[in-house]
């Protein structure tokens, strides 16, 4: 009997263990970004796009070696964001961007842009209706290789913020506010 007490014990203290350690994973806050990444020694073109020296690119993490910084660039296929050096930014659109990040979603082709409103020269009303979303800008595109702004690229804008989302087709408001924002990006001349 008292093998028996003390089997369950510990089998009770194993299975303890183990929902410890997994619950502590998930209360892990700040884990550094160990996916590779590459920070540009001079202008280069990726992704259609000219990103001056200093952009960082990240990729998606392939293998156990690639982590953290890498001394060359690695294959364009696999680079998940551009993030330009602080205080710089390029236009897309003719609006100043921070950054791009490819849609988490592997099904989805596309990207969100992320603005910085405050580095804005001329305002139009694409500017405008992105403006008001106050967050990125999630573009539908046929060629996954291109995140440049390229009109014949660009099929649809899939999101504005968390606001204005193509998944809620039944809100008209949203719908139509996305078919604003998709028609003033092929108005503008970039």
């Amino acid at each position: 009997m008292l093998i028996v007490f003390g089997i369950i014990i510990l089998i009770a203290i194993v299975c303890f263990s183990v929902y410890m350690f997994a619950l502590a994973s998930s209360w892990t806050l700040n884990k550094p970004d160990k996916r590779p990444f590459f920070i540009t020694t001079k202008p280069i073109v990726v992704k259609k796009i000219l990103l001056l020296k200093g952009t960082k690119l990240i990729y998606e993490k392939q293998y156990f070696c690639e982590k953290h910084e890498q001394k060359k660039p690695l294959n364009e296929k696999d680079i998940v964001q551009i993030s330009f050096m602080e205080g710089t930014t390029v236009n897309w659109g003719g609006v100043p961007i921070t950054s791009i990040v490819k849609f988490y979603n592997s099904e989805m082709r596309g990207f969100s842009v992320y603005a910085d409103f405050n580095k804005l020269n001329g305002k139009t009303r694409f500017s405008n209706l992105w403006q008001n979303c106050n967050d990125g800008l999630g573009i539908t595109i046929e060629d996954k290789d291109d995140w440049s702004f390229n009109k014949n690229n660009i099929l649809d804008v899939n999101s504005c913020g968390v606001n204005y989302q193509r998944y809620f087709k039944e809100d008209e408001n949203q719908q139509r506010y996305l078919d604003d924002l998709h028609n003033e990006l092929m108005i503008i001349n970039d």
